[in-house]
């Protein structure tokens, strides 16, 4: 039986714990017929295990999305692995400490700036790095975290992630022409590693029990990783600048 990426070669980051939208996008994505790349910064040698409990071998590529050195090698090391690329699954983020749990009036921007960098700015630096593997047209998935919306705990990261939906509509508008889409999935909160690094992520967490219409389970990152691979796929061929919400409803609740 045939899959949804067959014949898809994917570039995936941020595969980091088994408990990871990446590693269930990963797996989800070597299951419907896609040969996959890693990359993994700053230890490649924890997404190495990590790929080993995936159903097929993938190599792993380093790369510090920050580093322009790691952005222009980047091109021929995918090259030399997969030939070119169909998508490319953007799961970056990271703030600085001072930057969340309560901190938002105090973080100096210094902080802010290495969120932005990292978690925002990113998704062009990846898109301009792969462009050129593109040359079919192809898809770029991002993950986030609803940014319409000031979330306990969640600081600066909110502001992060809401020039991460405008960098990713203005690379829709941009690649378009050549066939590349860029669409974003919500995703409601998992118990993952970058979670865990938001102190009092708990309480935040704490909304889906009570106003998802759908059961929602922290411990279960696969539909995040299902709507990834949706995006990657060639059923959404018309679809560009799109946030689609994997969070159990919570998005269009109100009071």
């Amino acid at each position: 039986m045939s899959g949804i990426l067959d014949g898809k070669r994917i570039l995936i980051t941020g595969v980091l714990m088994e408990s990871s939208i990446a590693f269930h996008t990963a797996k989800v994505a070597q299951e419907q017929g896609a040969e996959i790349i890693l990359t993994a910064f700053p230890r490649p040698t924890l997404t190495e295990r990590i790929a080993k409990k995936l159903p097929k071998p993938a190599k792993v590529i380093e790369l510090d999305v920050t580093n322009q050195e790691h952005l222009d090698r980047l091109e021929g090391l995918v090259r030399d692995e997969l030939g070119s690329l169909d998508g490319v699954v953007h799961s970056i983020g990271f703030a600085p400490q001072d930057a969340l749990g309560g901190n938002f009036l105090q973080t100096p921007f210094e902080s802010v700036a290495t969120a932005m960098h990292v978690s925002a700015f990113s998704l062009k630096s990846l898109a301009m790095a792969c462009k050129p593997l593109m040359t079919n047209g192809g898809s770029i998935v991002g993950l986030t975290f609803d940014a319409q919306f000031a979330w306990p705990q969640y600081d600066w990261m909110g502001p992060t992630k809401a020039a991460l939906e405008a960098t990713s509509r203005y690379l829709a508008r941009d690649l378009g022409s050549e066939n590349i889409r860029c669409n974003l999935v919500s995703a409601g909160p998992l118990g993952s590693m970058a979670a865990k690094s938001i102190p009092g992520f708990g309480d935040l967490a704490k909304v889906w029990d009570t106003r998802s219409p759908l059961a929602w389970d922290m411990a279960d990152p696969e539909p995040a990783g299902r709507g990834v691979v949706a995006l990657l796929s060639d059923f959404f061929p018309k679809t560009t600048g799109e946030i689609v919400h994997v969070d159990g409803g919570v998005h269009m609740i109100g009071a």
